[in-house]
């Protein structure tokens, strides 16, 4: 009998102490709750500064945690073992993730903030009425060039890459959906088009374009843009004002056929612990003031029109990041387009990487 007792007091002993360690291990892997918010961003994506100043405002400890691509942070959250208050996925990721169920509604009344945002990116497609998600930064995709390796050549459409004179100098981002929306938007079709004719007339297009091809290439393209490895270069404009700063010699060019109008959104997962702070976050971010500072840390473009009015003029007068309601006519939000098309896409592009020169 005592050494039954001795046995059970050992179980009993070792199992609170996996249950300590399990506590403390939900902690730091994101498990938020009573006076905690846990936020998944992408790295390097807000202010550190506005962290501090909404803890220090709420009483409301933060613990951050990052991602490198909307598949990555979709797969943790559904998988369900890691609780996150608030995320940031892209627009396109929104609609995955709503069908699949692993959105929190937005409770609008406890975001009287929101009345800042510029109405152009309100109540889009990937999520009418702004139900599951709020704007955190927008962008484009684009050309950058260096006017001064092209001779004092100007870039201004996407048409324009394909001049016999460019062999060689094009830098590619490595992306189906950027690659063939371009040679469709060239073609002036929808870079959200399906048509099996239209895809095959981009393809086509673009196999014309790859004697202008130096590379494609992920992230290494800011690099190599800097450092004048090539005059040409279609990038997020978000890369592109990093790229610039680092080589003034540089210009971004929104093409004038149309283009891809991202967006990265605050979204509160299924999982959530902390609802109520979670809404405060994203409130506190769309505060004019901290939305301003947080644009100017970040360097991308803030939809919040109020905090322009913030920014110094450099910086919110610049059409090439700000372009104007023009222009914004022509862009485009990725749509989920199913994995049939997508598959359809991928498949292309493949090719087209492959087609000799």
């Amino acid at each position: 009998m005592k050494q039954l007792v001795r046995a059970f007091a050992a179980v009993l002993v070792v199992a609170l102490a996996l249950q300590f360690l399990t506590v403390r291990l939900n902690k730091t892997e994101g498990y938020a709750g009573g006076n905690t918010l846990t936020i998944y961003n992408w790295g390097d994506y807000i202010d550190p500064a506005l962290i501090k100043k909404f803890e220090k405002q709420t009483g409301i400890k933060v613990i951050y945690q990052t991602f490198d691509s909307n598949e990555a942070m979709m797969t943790k959250i559904s998988q369900g073992g890691t609780t996150f208050d608030v995320a940031v996925p892209s627009e396109y990721m929104i609609e995955k993730m709503k069908k699949e169920h692993l959105l929190i509604p937005l409770d609008h009344s406890k975001l009287p903030n929101l009345k800042y945002i510029d109405p152009r990116f309100l109540n889009l497609s990937f999520d009418p009425g702004n139900k599951y998600s709020v704007p955190y930064f927008w962008g484009t995709v684009g050309i950058v060039y260096n006017s001064s390796m092209l001779g004092g050549k100007k870039i201004t459409s996407w048409n324009d890459l394909w001049d016999k004179d460019l062999k060689n100098e094009i830098l590619l981002v490595d992306g189906a959906r950027e690659v063939i929306g371009m040679g469709l938007n060239s073609l002036h079709y929808s870079l959200n088009d399906t048509n099996e004719k239209h895809l095959e007339q981009a393809k086509a297009k673009l196999d014309r374009l790859m004697p202008n091809v130096k590379a494609i290439v992920g992230d290494e393209i800011k690099m190599l843009l800097a450092n004048e490895e090539a005059s040409i270069g279609v990038v997020w404009s978000g890369d592109a004002a990093e790229i610039m700063s680092e080589n003034k010699k540089l210009n971004y060019v929104v093409p004038s056929e149309g283009s891809n109008l991202w967006f990265d959104n605050m979204v509160i997962p299924k999982t959530a612990k902390n609802v109520d702070g979670a809404l405060r976050f994203i409130n506190f971010m769309l505060d004019p003031e901290n939305a301003a500072q947080n644009a100017e840390y970040v360097g991308y473009s803030t939809p919040n029109k109020a905090a322009l009015k913030l920014l110094p003029k450099s910086i919110a007068g610049d059409k090439r990041f700000y372009p104007d309601v023009a222009m914004t006519k022509k862009l485009e939000v990725y749509k989920n387009l199913g994995k049939k098309n997508l598959a359809r896409y991928n498949e292309l592009f493949l090719e087209f990487k492959m087609h000799t020169k």
